[in-house]
Protein backbone atom coordinates (compact mmCIF):
# COMPACT_ATOMS: atom_id res chain seq x y z
CA UNK A 1 0.00 0.00 0.00
CA UNK A 2 1.49 3.56 -1.07
CA UNK A 3 0.98 5.18 2.17
CA UNK A 4 0.94 2.20 4.44
CA UNK A 5 3.06 3.58 8.12
CA UNK A 6 2.46 7.28 7.47
CA UNK A 7 0.66 9.81 9.39
CA UNK A 8 -0.48 12.51 7.13
CA UNK A 9 -1.90 16.17 9.31
CA UNK A 10 -3.85 18.47 7.64
CA UNK A 11 -4.46 21.15 10.32
CA UNK A 12 -7.44 24.21 10.03
CA UNK A 13 -5.64 27.33 8.20
CA UNK A 14 -5.33 30.40 10.55
CA UNK A 15 -4.19 33.20 7.66
CA UNK A 16 -6.51 36.19 8.53
CA UNK A 17 -9.47 35.33 5.72
CA UNK A 18 -8.33 32.11 4.57
CA UNK A 19 -11.55 29.95 4.42
CA UNK A 20 -9.78 26.73 2.13
CA UNK A 21 -8.61 23.59 3.91
CA UNK A 22 -5.90 21.08 2.08
CA UNK A 23 -7.66 18.24 2.03
CA UNK A 24 -12.06 16.93 1.24
CA UNK A 25 -13.47 13.91 2.24
CA UNK A 26 -12.69 12.39 -1.56
CA UNK A 27 -8.77 12.91 -1.12
CA UNK A 28 -9.02 11.91 2.08
CA UNK A 29 -9.99 8.76 1.56
CA UNK A 30 -7.57 7.90 -0.55
CA UNK A 31 -5.17 8.56 1.57
CA UNK A 32 -6.94 6.00 4.44
CA UNK A 33 -7.75 3.58 1.13
CA UNK A 34 -3.31 3.58 0.53
CA UNK A 35 -3.07 2.77 3.86
CA UNK A 36 -2.16 6.72 5.42
CA UNK A 37 -3.55 7.30 9.44
CA UNK A 38 -5.18 11.07 8.44
CA UNK A 39 -5.42 13.39 11.06
CA UNK A 40 -7.75 16.35 10.36
CA UNK A 41 -8.34 19.44 12.88
CA UNK A 42 -11.27 19.89 14.33
CA UNK A 43 -13.34 22.64 12.36
CA UNK A 44 -10.56 22.77 9.31
CA UNK A 45 -13.64 22.48 6.86
CA UNK A 46 -15.86 24.40 8.43
CA UNK A 47 -15.20 27.25 6.44
CA UNK A 48 -15.24 25.73 2.85
CA UNK A 49 -19.02 24.00 4.06
CA UNK A 50 -17.19 20.85 4.90
CA UNK A 51 -18.28 19.43 8.15
CA UNK A 52 -16.08 16.94 10.69
CA UNK A 53 -18.49 13.80 10.23
CA UNK A 54 -17.60 14.05 6.58
CA UNK A 55 -14.22 13.64 7.50
CA UNK A 56 -14.86 11.24 9.54
CA UNK A 57 -16.75 8.84 6.97
CA UNK A 58 -13.98 9.34 4.92
CA UNK A 59 -11.95 7.58 8.04
CA UNK A 60 -9.88 10.28 9.03
CA UNK A 61 -9.21 10.85 12.90
CA UNK A 62 -10.45 14.46 14.41
CA UNK A 63 -7.89 15.72 16.55
CA UNK A 64 -8.54 19.09 18.90
CA UNK A 65 -5.26 19.88 19.90
CA UNK A 66 -3.65 21.10 16.62
CA UNK A 67 -0.32 20.43 18.54
CA UNK A 68 -1.14 16.83 18.69
CA UNK A 69 -1.57 16.78 15.53
CA UNK A 70 1.81 18.23 14.49
CA UNK A 71 3.63 15.87 17.35
CA UNK A 72 2.35 12.86 15.45
CA UNK A 73 1.99 13.66 11.55
CA UNK A 74 4.76 12.49 9.16
CA UNK A 75 3.69 14.94 6.36
CA UNK A 76 1.54 18.08 6.92
CA UNK A 77 -0.37 19.04 4.28
CA UNK A 78 -1.15 23.02 4.43
CA UNK A 79 -2.96 25.53 2.40
CA UNK A 80 -0.73 28.62 3.10
CA UNK A 81 2.60 28.82 4.50
CA UNK A 82 3.09 28.38 8.02
CA UNK A 83 2.17 31.43 10.75
CA UNK A 84 2.21 32.82 14.16
CA UNK A 85 -0.89 30.65 16.03
CA UNK A 86 -2.56 33.10 18.30
CA UNK A 87 -4.94 30.55 20.22
CA UNK A 88 -1.36 28.44 21.07
CA UNK A 89 0.56 30.97 21.57
CA UNK A 90 3.02 29.92 19.34
CA UNK A 91 4.16 29.69 15.67
CA UNK A 92 3.52 26.67 13.79
CA UNK A 93 6.91 25.80 12.68
CA UNK A 94 7.61 26.22 16.48
CA UNK A 95 4.79 22.65 16.41
CA UNK A 96 6.94 20.74 13.91
CA UNK A 97 9.64 18.25 14.07
CA UNK A 98 13.27 17.23 12.79
CA UNK A 99 12.35 14.72 9.07
CA UNK A 100 8.70 16.00 8.73
CA UNK A 101 7.42 16.56 5.73
CA UNK A 102 5.77 19.88 5.23
CA UNK A 103 3.76 20.58 1.78
CA UNK A 104 2.15 24.08 1.32
CA UNK A 105 2.27 26.98 -0.71
CA UNK A 106 5.58 28.54 0.84
CA UNK A 107 6.75 31.46 -1.41
CA UNK A 108 10.07 31.53 -0.02
CA UNK A 109 11.46 34.03 -2.20
CA UNK A 110 9.02 36.80 -0.85
CA UNK A 111 10.83 39.20 1.85
CA UNK A 112 8.27 38.49 5.09
CA UNK A 113 8.79 34.41 4.65
CA UNK A 114 12.55 34.46 5.03
CA UNK A 115 12.41 34.08 8.81
CA UNK A 116 10.11 31.26 8.76
CA UNK A 117 11.98 29.04 5.86
CA UNK A 118 15.11 29.49 8.04
CA UNK A 119 13.24 28.59 10.98
CA UNK A 120 11.87 25.75 9.36
CA UNK A 121 15.53 24.55 7.92
CA UNK A 122 16.60 24.92 11.82
CA UNK A 123 13.99 22.90 12.47
CA UNK A 124 15.09 20.25 10.49
CA UNK A 125 11.69 20.22 8.33
CA UNK A 126 11.49 19.19 5.01
CA UNK A 127 9.79 21.37 2.90
CA UNK A 128 8.22 21.57 -0.46
CA UNK A 129 6.93 24.63 -1.88
CA UNK A 130 3.70 24.21 -4.17
CA UNK A 131 4.58 27.39 -6.01
CA UNK A 132 7.51 25.70 -7.10
CA UNK A 133 6.24 23.33 -9.34
CA UNK A 134 7.08 23.67 -13.02
CA UNK A 135 4.61 23.99 -15.60
CA UNK A 136 5.42 20.61 -17.34
CA UNK A 137 2.68 17.93 -19.18
CA UNK A 138 3.34 15.79 -15.73
CA UNK A 139 2.86 17.63 -13.59
CA UNK A 140 -0.12 19.23 -14.45
CA UNK A 141 -2.12 17.68 -12.03
CA UNK A 142 -0.22 18.63 -9.22
CA UNK A 143 -0.12 22.41 -10.17
CA UNK A 144 -2.06 24.17 -7.37
CA UNK A 145 -0.47 27.55 -8.40
CA UNK A 146 -2.12 27.49 -11.96
CA UNK A 147 -5.61 26.18 -10.26
CA UNK A 148 -5.10 28.98 -7.64
CA UNK A 149 -4.37 31.32 -10.48
CA UNK A 150 -7.39 30.67 -12.11
CA UNK A 151 -9.60 31.36 -8.89
CA UNK A 152 -7.03 34.80 -8.26
CA UNK A 153 -7.66 36.07 -11.51
CA UNK A 154 -11.77 35.53 -11.30
CA UNK A 155 -11.79 37.11 -8.08
CA UNK A 156 -9.47 39.90 -8.44
CA UNK A 157 -11.60 41.54 -11.08
CA UNK A 158 -14.89 41.32 -8.90
CA UNK A 159 -13.14 42.41 -6.28
CA UNK A 160 -11.85 45.42 -7.80
CA UNK A 161 -15.00 46.38 -9.61
CA UNK A 162 -16.53 46.14 -6.29
CA UNK A 163 -14.34 48.71 -5.07
CA UNK A 164 -14.66 50.81 -7.88
CA UNK A 165 -16.62 53.76 -7.80
CA UNK A 166 -18.20 53.60 -11.14
CA UNK A 167 -20.07 50.95 -13.49
CA UNK A 168 -17.78 49.10 -15.38
CA UNK A 169 -19.93 48.63 -18.65
CA UNK A 170 -20.97 51.20 -20.74
CA UNK A 171 -24.62 52.00 -19.35
CA UNK A 172 -26.86 53.79 -21.42
CA UNK A 173 -29.40 56.26 -18.85
CA UNK A 174 -32.38 59.50 -19.83
CA UNK A 175 -29.62 61.60 -19.55
CA UNK A 176 -26.67 60.06 -21.69
CA UNK A 177 -24.17 57.12 -22.31
CA UNK A 178 -21.67 56.62 -19.46
CA UNK A 179 -18.17 54.86 -21.05
CA UNK A 180 -16.94 51.77 -19.65
CA UNK A 181 -14.06 51.50 -17.61
CA UNK A 182 -10.72 50.82 -18.38
CA UNK A 183 -8.87 47.80 -17.11
CA UNK A 184 -5.10 47.15 -17.48
CA UNK A 185 -4.45 43.46 -16.91
CA UNK A 186 -0.53 43.51 -16.29
CA UNK A 187 1.08 39.61 -16.85
CA UNK A 188 -1.19 37.51 -18.64
CA UNK A 189 -0.02 34.03 -17.12
CA UNK A 190 -2.83 31.83 -16.34
CA UNK A 191 -4.52 34.17 -13.40
CA UNK A 192 -3.92 37.31 -16.26
CA UNK A 193 -5.30 35.84 -18.99
CA UNK A 194 -8.49 35.16 -16.45
CA UNK A 195 -8.99 38.68 -15.37
CA UNK A 196 -9.19 39.64 -19.01
CA UNK A 197 -11.95 37.15 -19.56
CA UNK A 198 -13.78 38.33 -16.09
CA UNK A 199 -13.45 42.06 -17.09
CA UNK A 200 -14.49 41.06 -20.77
CA UNK A 201 -17.49 39.86 -19.65
CA UNK A 202 -18.06 42.73 -17.33
CA UNK A 203 -18.36 44.66 -20.26
CA UNK A 204 -14.63 46.71 -19.41
CA UNK A 205 -12.66 47.99 -22.25
CA UNK A 206 -9.24 45.71 -21.59
CA UNK A 207 -5.89 46.31 -22.23
CA UNK A 208 -2.93 43.83 -21.33
CA UNK A 209 0.93 43.59 -20.82
CA UNK A 210 2.84 41.04 -20.69
CA UNK A 211 6.93 41.03 -22.17
CA UNK A 212 6.52 37.23 -23.97
CA UNK A 213 4.64 36.89 -27.21
CA UNK A 214 3.12 33.75 -26.47
CA UNK A 215 1.15 35.67 -23.44
CA UNK A 216 0.62 38.60 -25.51
CA UNK A 217 -0.77 36.49 -28.59
CA UNK A 218 -3.40 34.21 -26.08
CA UNK A 219 -4.25 37.98 -24.41
CA UNK A 220 -5.12 39.02 -28.16
CA UNK A 221 -7.53 36.08 -28.35
CA UNK A 222 -9.52 37.09 -25.38
CA UNK A 223 -10.03 40.88 -26.95
CA UNK A 224 -7.52 42.63 -24.97
CA UNK A 225 -5.33 45.33 -26.36
CA UNK A 226 -1.82 44.79 -26.19
CA UNK A 227 0.10 47.70 -25.02
CA UNK A 228 3.84 46.60 -26.33
CA UNK A 229 6.96 46.95 -23.77
CA UNK A 230 9.46 46.54 -26.30
CA UNK A 231 11.44 44.10 -24.63
CA UNK A 232 13.04 41.67 -26.92
CA UNK A 233 12.19 37.89 -26.96
CA UNK A 234 15.01 36.70 -26.12
CA UNK A 235 15.58 38.90 -22.81
CA UNK A 236 12.26 38.49 -21.95
CA UNK A 237 11.27 34.64 -21.84
CA UNK A 238 12.99 32.12 -20.12
CA UNK A 239 12.86 28.32 -19.33
CA UNK A 240 9.72 26.91 -19.69
CA UNK A 241 8.32 29.64 -21.05
CA UNK A 242 8.25 31.66 -17.93
CA UNK A 243 8.98 35.41 -17.28
CA UNK A 244 12.76 36.10 -17.01
CA UNK A 245 14.15 38.41 -14.50
CA UNK A 246 14.68 41.62 -16.31
CA UNK A 247 17.63 43.33 -15.89
CA UNK A 248 17.33 46.77 -14.57
CA UNK A 249 17.47 48.48 -18.26
CA UNK A 250 15.28 46.32 -19.17
CA UNK A 251 12.61 46.62 -16.18
CA UNK A 252 12.82 51.07 -16.39
CA UNK A 253 12.21 50.67 -20.70
CA UNK A 254 9.16 48.19 -19.28
CA UNK A 255 8.12 50.84 -16.58
CA UNK A 256 8.27 53.96 -19.12
CA UNK A 257 6.02 52.01 -22.00
CA UNK A 258 3.14 51.15 -19.64
CA UNK A 259 3.17 54.90 -17.65
CA UNK A 260 0.60 56.20 -20.48
CA UNK A 261 -2.01 53.07 -19.64
CA UNK A 262 -1.56 53.03 -16.47
CA UNK A 263 -2.48 56.89 -16.18
CA UNK A 264 -5.69 55.90 -17.93
CA UNK A 265 -7.22 52.77 -16.13
CA UNK A 266 -9.75 52.62 -14.01
CA UNK A 267 -8.40 49.14 -12.58
CA UNK A 268 -5.30 47.37 -12.65
CA UNK A 269 -4.89 44.25 -12.06
CA UNK A 270 -1.20 42.94 -11.05
CA UNK A 271 -0.52 39.51 -11.92
CA UNK A 272 3.01 39.83 -13.43
CA UNK A 273 5.93 37.01 -11.26
CA UNK A 274 9.03 35.09 -12.12
CA UNK A 275 9.28 31.26 -10.87
CA UNK A 276 10.93 31.24 -7.50
CA UNK A 277 11.61 35.10 -7.31
CA UNK A 278 10.59 38.34 -5.57
CA UNK A 279 7.77 39.98 -8.01
CA UNK A 280 9.35 42.26 -10.31
CA UNK A 281 8.28 46.25 -9.31
CA UNK A 282 6.41 47.50 -12.14
CA UNK A 283 4.16 50.54 -10.63
CA UNK A 284 5.90 52.85 -9.13
CA UNK A 285 5.00 56.00 -6.58
CA UNK A 286 5.03 58.38 -9.07
CA UNK A 287 3.03 55.99 -11.48
CA UNK A 288 0.27 55.65 -8.78
CA UNK A 289 0.40 59.18 -8.59
CA UNK A 290 -0.64 59.71 -11.95
CA UNK A 291 -3.65 57.36 -11.54
CA UNK A 292 -6.66 59.12 -11.45
CA UNK A 293 -8.35 59.37 -8.06
CA UNK A 294 -10.96 56.54 -7.36
CA UNK A 295 -9.11 53.90 -9.19
CA UNK A 296 -8.52 50.76 -7.95
CA UNK A 297 -5.22 48.67 -8.22
CA UNK A 298 -5.81 44.74 -7.18
CA UNK A 299 -1.23 43.13 -6.77
CA UNK A 300 -2.55 39.16 -7.14
CA UNK A 301 1.53 39.42 -6.83
CA UNK A 302 1.90 40.33 -3.91
CA UNK A 303 2.27 36.59 -2.08
CA UNK A 304 5.47 37.16 -3.90
CA UNK A 305 6.37 40.62 -2.99
CA UNK A 306 4.44 42.48 -5.33
CA UNK A 307 3.90 44.49 -8.35
CA UNK A 308 3.35 47.67 -7.12
CA UNK A 309 5.55 49.71 -4.61
CA UNK A 310 2.76 50.67 -2.65
CA UNK A 311 0.95 47.84 -1.65
CA UNK A 312 0.82 46.73 1.84
CA UNK A 313 0.32 42.55 1.96
CA UNK A 314 -2.51 41.32 3.64
CA UNK A 315 -4.44 45.04 3.49
CA UNK A 316 -6.21 47.70 1.61
CA UNK A 317 -4.71 51.18 1.72
CA UNK A 318 -5.40 54.32 -0.24
CA UNK A 319 -2.45 56.40 -1.57
CA UNK A 320 -3.07 59.71 -3.85
CA UNK A 321 -6.60 58.42 -3.93
CA UNK A 322 -5.99 55.33 -5.35
CA UNK A 323 -7.08 52.08 -3.35
CA UNK A 324 -4.20 49.46 -3.74
CA UNK A 325 -5.65 45.96 -1.78
CA UNK A 326 -2.60 43.51 -1.11
CA UNK A 327 -4.80 40.77 -0.25
CA UNK A 328 -2.44 37.45 0.33
CA UNK A 329 -4.97 35.31 -0.13
CA UNK A 330 -7.90 35.84 -2.84
CA UNK A 331 -8.66 32.09 -4.09
CA UNK A 332 -9.35 31.91 -0.48
CA UNK A 333 -12.48 33.76 -0.81
CA UNK A 334 -14.24 31.54 -2.89
CA UNK A 335 -13.47 28.29 -0.92
CA UNK A 336 -15.41 25.82 -2.50
CA UNK A 337 -13.66 25.86 -5.81
CA UNK A 338 -10.64 26.76 -4.67
CA UNK A 339 -10.57 23.85 -2.13
CA UNK A 340 -12.09 20.95 -4.28
CA UNK A 341 -8.86 21.81 -6.66
CA UNK A 342 -6.15 22.43 -4.76
CA UNK A 343 -7.18 19.37 -2.12
CA UNK A 344 -6.61 17.23 -5.67
CA UNK A 345 -4.00 19.14 -6.36
CA UNK A 346 -2.12 18.64 -3.31
CA UNK A 347 -2.73 14.83 -3.01
CA UNK A 348 -1.44 14.17 -6.46
CA UNK A 349 1.51 16.05 -5.64
CA UNK A 350 1.85 13.82 -2.22
CA UNK A 351 1.22 10.59 -3.79
CA UNK A 352 4.31 11.34 -6.49
CA UNK A 353 6.34 11.61 -3.38
CA UNK A 354 5.60 8.55 -2.05
CA UNK A 355 6.69 4.97 -2.43
CA UNK A 356 5.56 1.94 -0.60
CA UNK A 357 5.47 4.17 2.77
CA UNK A 358 8.52 6.26 2.08
CA UNK A 359 8.87 9.49 1.40
CA UNK A 360 11.55 9.40 -1.63
CA UNK A 361 13.20 13.17 -2.60
CA UNK A 362 15.01 13.02 -5.66
CA UNK A 363 16.98 15.89 -6.45
CA UNK A 364 17.68 14.92 -9.89
CA UNK A 365 13.96 15.24 -10.63
CA UNK A 366 12.80 18.48 -12.17
CA UNK A 367 9.31 18.76 -10.09
CA UNK A 368 11.47 17.79 -6.61
CA UNK A 369 14.44 20.33 -7.75
CA UNK A 370 12.50 23.53 -8.01
CA UNK A 371 9.73 22.76 -5.14
CA UNK A 372 12.08 21.78 -2.23
CA UNK A 373 12.84 24.65 0.08
CA UNK A 374 14.59 23.10 2.84
CA UNK A 375 16.53 19.71 3.35
CA UNK A 376 18.77 18.53 6.10
CA UNK A 377 18.74 21.80 7.78
CA UNK A 378 19.31 23.78 5.35
CA UNK A 379 17.79 26.34 2.42
CA UNK A 380 18.20 24.96 -0.64
CA UNK A 381 15.74 27.16 -2.82
CA UNK A 382 17.91 28.70 -5.36
CA UNK A 383 15.41 31.79 -5.57
CA UNK A 384 14.83 32.07 -1.56
CA UNK A 385 18.67 31.93 -1.29
CA UNK A 386 19.10 34.66 -4.03
CA UNK A 387 16.66 37.30 -2.17
CA UNK A 388 18.08 36.48 1.06
CA UNK A 389 21.33 37.45 -0.41
CA UNK A 390 19.97 40.85 -2.07
CA UNK A 391 18.46 41.89 1.26
CA UNK A 392 20.93 40.78 3.34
Amino acid sequence: MQFKGLAVGVPKEIMHGERRVAAIPETVKKLVDGGARVLVESGAGALAYIEDEEYRRAGAELIRDVEELYAAADIVMKVKEPLFNETKGKHEVEMMHKGQLLVTFIHPAAPPNHQMVKDLAAKGVVSLTLDGIPRISRAQSMDALTSMSTVAGYKGVLMAANRMAKFMPMTGTAVGVIQPATVLVIGTGVAGLQAIATAKRLGAVVYAVDIRPDAVEQAKSLGAKIVETGVPAEVAVGKGGYANHLPEEWLLKEREAIQEAVKKADIIILTALVPGKVAPVLITEEMVKSMKPGSVIIDIAIDQGGNCALTVGGEVKEFYGVSIDGTKNIPGMVPVSSTWMFAHNIYNFVAYLVKDGRVVLDPDDEIIASSLVTRDGKVVHAGALEAMRLIA
